[in-house]
């Protein structure tokens, strides 16, 4: 085997068809077109630092290495992290399954169906558990699901008061996203031990953790009644586990719950990715951010499901989105709500008793020896008084090969689990100096008493019903569940289908080498407050995968806790705002972006504290640098920042990007370039030369991290030196729970930064979805500096070859240099449309009939469709989808010429069900064959959508987000 053949096999087209493909588009090498379409003011000459090209076989043994090098010790740490056990089942057939880890975000819907229908079922399951009547498709973390809800709960609130009440028993990560969040928006945050300080006199919403950091259970009902009295609306962040016996927050009237799914079946992962939650009441659910999947109906009138409520997408509302969210941890997600259809709520409710009874048992031998447990009612943790001794006991417990939390010099924090045996039991009272009876048997014990054996008082204790849906008691053989996950498995198109030329969201290969390694223990189960001691695998990877970021992006320094692109161009922004702030600039709160960029961008700005101001593109579309100088001239004095992506969202090349960062910087502003579209730029141009002080790369895309159906993904934060003290900073800094040396370095560190603002905090975790970095890691180290150039070379060329197929059939809108584009094409739909009626949904329903999933839809520009081969499909399947793209245009021809009715059309009915075309009548002006293999489709592998084409606008209209009844499935 030789170095090079991983990136040959990351290719798709081999030397003979890169020669075909150039011989279509004009050019004699892809150095030769690269030369034409990059820009020499940016273009870069030199060669990528990075290390030589390894083997899968030698990079999966590096890994295997760093994997040895942590230490997985039996994590009792808990705030919010926990052991679990994901059951194998679901292991293998869903996180490691690319028909559920290589799809796509669910805007499709007749070919999302299963897993639409997964994650209704995993908003069922919250909901439920909750007792809050509407929950999302899953938050990015229980930090950041708290930050949304503080700022729905200002939108909703009676009352203008700017102050938002958090109980000091929060987890020190929520308290310190929250201040992050806060901060820029004008909202005071402020955090108080409600057991003996009161409420405000005035006051928006008020926070509450459920069971306690320390693990204790209150009754909140008397706050939240005189928070509701104050007009504000109240957050319980509660763990979902233990809402299996505790009064869920709905029944003690709260407004919304937020959390996290982690301990459902998903591993720690050094710190992520998990599934957050967002549950509301009635009357919230329009300002529910993120992700809603509701059941609409199909042109049958059967049941369908789709993502709901979909004009609340916040990319569509830009600067008056009042969230950045833009995806979900959708992956995640699936795992934590089929944890739930496995267990059902009887097995759900046992795991609950045994984790209770373990932390019981916990406290009983702890009193018994002697220690003080401080709250006397709790689920699964204990915090233990030992004056003067928390470090000694932790120590010991280390010693033991048990993680314990230490609270302050006097307390420690012990948390139960559904890992946690009776051995570990007795290794924790060894550490307190308690020689224990001999530890009970893993099933021991009975009811959910407390320490000494109080109950759990009756007020605290659930008595409702959950999970009362059959998907949630049927499926608990292994022979059922598997065959669940099949059916769903096979309803959906994912990468492992075909192609999805889908244009902004680089569908490329994700390689089961750089896939395995998520699943290794030594990377799933550490926790990620773990002491740094046993954390050292887990910190050279990332430290390495930070210092090849900064190499091939031309930067200085590299934050990974960004946990979505979103997220990272937040981080930028606040990077920004800081360093003006530290330069006494505070005043500077503009920023500028153009009518073209994706609507995060405007979104993340105003999250930011800035205010939005769009830039014009020209007819080419490009950014209007005579409206740019206008605008600058305009804010001169205010400017902040402009946000530009590059190459552009229209797929092109712009040949003003550095005069662009030119008239910026001489206005005193910072650039922004957003990194989504860096598969056109690695080894051919480093924005953070050419002239970008911040970017953020999606490692969901250009770096092989999978779409997972929309999540997980991460967003790194990438800066010049000039703005790296202001990266994200340790999310426990200060805090009165921080763990020692969790953190990489100096430039991670929660250290107070130039200008005196603390580091923000952008997700709940130091270095956000840590467990899923392995992959990026993988992908640069088998790929090389040569693999990482011609890769992008390919996928220019793979763009440029369908614009050449398609460009007699469809007009490709937008084009830089030579004719050429980027990585991507924009075919304009509009004339045919107009002379038609035959729209960019009906091409797209079309092409599922087709066998492919359609392009990205009237993004950014209406009427339209973007197309993204990248470098990963071969040149049969790029001809493929040509065929099929000018096949659908002979049959729009067909509706031009009247020969179809425009209502009634292969394209208007599509997609066409296996039902539908064997039905026994047939009345349609076309043939069954056309409906059901079309142009070059055969019966070979058939993909047979489930339901025809979805309602969306009934099902907006008729709002149902949770597992409907079998019934209404029946004819």
């Amino acid at each position: 085997m030789t170095a090079a053949q991983f990136a040959d096999r990351h290719v798709g087209p081999d030397a003979a068809a890169i020669r075909q493909m150039l011989d279509v588009v004009g050019f004699g090498s892809v150095d030769e077109l690269m030369d034409a379409a990059i820009p020499e003011v940016i273009r870069w000459h030199g060669t990528l630092d990075l290390p030589p090209a390894a083997t899968e076989e030698q990079a999966l043994a590096e890994l295997r290495e760093l994997a040895g090098r942590n230490q997985v010790a039996v994590s009792m740490i808990g705030l919010g992290y926990h052991g679990t056990h994901t059951p194998a089942v679901i292991r293998r057939n869903v996180l490691e399954d690319p028909a559920w880890y290589t799809a796509y975000t669910p805007y499709q819907p007749e070919i999302s169906q299963g897993r639409l229908e997964a994650l209704l079922n995993f908003q069922s399951m919250v909901a439920d558990l909750t007792a809050l009547p509407v929950a999302n498709a899953s938050m990015l973390d229980e930090a950041t699901a708290a930050a949304e809800a503080m700022t729905l709960a200002r939108r909703a609130a009676k009352t203008r008061g700017n102050v938002y009440v958090v109980d000091a028993d929060t987890l020190p990560q929520t308290r310190s996203v929250l201040a992050t969040r806060a901060e820029p928006l004008g909202i005071e945050v402020r955090v108080l031990d409600l057991d003996v300080e009161p409420l405000p006199a005035e006051f928006f919403g008020l926070h509450l953790q459920y069971p306690g950091a320390s693990g204790a259970v209150r009754d909140h009902v008397p706050l939240v009644e005189a928070a509701h009295a104050a007009g504000a609306l109240v957050t319980v962040a509660a763990d979902l586990l233990a809402l299996t016996l505790l009064r869920p927050p709905g029944e003690i009237g709260a407004d919304i719950a937020a959390g996290t799914t982690q301990r459902f079946g998903v591993p720690m992962g050094f710190g992520g990715p998990h599934a957050g939650y967002l549950a509301v009441r009635n009357g919230l659910e329009r300002m529910l951010p993120g992700r809603l999947v509701g059941v609409s109906r199909d042109a049958d009138g059967r049941p369908a499901y789709r993502l709901a409520l979909q004009t609340r997408e916040q990319h569509i509302r830009r600067e008056k989105a009042t969230s950045n969210i833009c995806t979900a941890q959708v992956l995640l997600a699936v795992l934590a709500g089929m944890y739930a259809v496995y267990h059902g709520p009887d097995g759900l409710r046992e795991i609950a008793r045994r984790t209770h009874r373990m932390a019981r048992t916990l406290a009983d031998g702890l009193t018994g020896g002697g220690v003080d447990v401080v709250h006397p009612v709790f689920f699964d943790t204990v915090t233990a008084r030992v004056p003067g001794r928390a470090a000694q006991v932790v120590a010991e417990a280390a010693r033991r090969g048990v993680n314990l939390r230490p609270v302050d010099a006097d307390r420690v924090g012990i948390a139960c689990d559904e890992t946690t045996t009776g051995a570990h039991l007795a290794a924790v009272w060894a550490a307190f100096g308690i020689d224990a009876p001999a530890p009970p048997a893993a099933g021991s014990g009975a009811g959910t008493a407390g320490p000494a054996g109080d109950p759990l008082p009756a007020r605290l204790r659930r008595d409702s019903d959950f999970l009362t849906h059959p998907v949630f008691r049927t499926h608990h053989s292994e022979t059922a569940m598997l065959r669940y996950l099949r059916r769903l498995a096979d309803a959906d198109y994912a990468l492992d289908r075909g192609m999805i030329p889908l244009g902004s969201c680089t569908m490329k290969l994700n390689a089961t080498a750089e896939m395995e390694p998520i699943s290794w223990p030594g990377f799933a189960h550490l926790h990620p407050y773990a002491p740094a001691e046993q954390t050292a695998g887990y910190r050279e990877l990332i430290a390495q995968l930070q210092r090849w970021l900064a190499e091939v992006t031309g930067y200085d320094a590299v934050s990974v806790q960004p946990n979505a692109g979103s997220q990272g161009e937040l981080a930028g922004l606040l990077a920004i705002r800081a360093w003006h702030h530290s330069r006494g600039d505070a005043g500077r709160d503009v920023c500028l972006i153009p009518a073209s960029a994706h609507g995060t961008n405007a979104a993340s700005a105003v999250m930011a504290g800035m205010r939005v101001v769009v830039v014009a593109c020209d007819d080419g579309g490009n950014v209007d640098l005579v409206d740019l100088d206008a605008k600058i001239n305009q804010h001169r004095d205010r400017l902040a920042a402009i946000m530009v992506t590059y190459p552009s969202t229209h797929g092109v090349y712009e040949t003003g990007i550095a005069s662009l960062c030119a008239k910026v910087h001489d206005a005193g502003g910072q650039v922004y370039v957003d990194g989504a579209n860096l598969n056109a730029l690695l080894g051919f141009a480093k924005p953070g030369r050419f002239g970008a002080d911040v970017s953020h790369l999606n490692l969901h895309k250009t770096f092989c991290i999978p779409h997972g159906g929309g999540g997980p993904g991460v967003g790194p934060v990438a800066v010049r030196a000039h703005l790296a003290p202001f990266l994200p900073g340790d999310p426990l800094a200060g805090g009165p729970a921080a763990a020692p040396g969790t953190m990489t370095d100096d430039a991670a560190s929660g250290a107070v930064a130039a200008g005196g603002s603390a580091r923000p905090v952008i997700s709940a975790a130091a270095h956000g979805s840590a467990g899923i970095l392995p992959i990026p890691w993988a992908y640069l180290r088998m790929m090389g500096a040569d693999g990482l150039a011609r890769a992008t070379g390919v996928a220019v060329l793979a763009a440029n070859y369908v614009a050449a197929r398609l460009r007699g059939h469809y007009p490709v809108l937008y084009a830089g240099n030579k004719g050429l584009v980027a990585h991507e094409c924009i075919l304009d739909l509009r004339p045919l449309t107009k002379a038609t009626g035959v729209t960019v949904d009906d091409v797209a329903k079309r092409l599922i009939d087709y066998g492919f999933h359609a392009p990205t839809m009237s993004f950014p520009v209406a009427g339209t469709l973007m197309v993204e081969p990248t470098e990963s499909e071969d040149l049969a399947e790029l001809d493929r989808f040509c065929t099929a793209m000018i096949a659908i245009r002979e049959e729009i021809d067909q509706v031009g010429a009247g020969r179809w009715p425009a209502g009634d059309n292969p394209l208007r009915n599509a997609p066409h069900t296996a039902e539908m075309v064997t039905a026994d009548e047939w009345d349609r002006p076309y043939p069954r064959s056309v409906a059901a293999y079309p142009g070059s489709a055969t019966a070979a592998g058939k993909y047979w959508p489930p339901v025809r084409r979805v309602d969306g606008a009934y099902g907006d209209r008729n709002l149902v987000c949770a597992c409907p009844p079998p019934e209404e499935f029946q004819d």
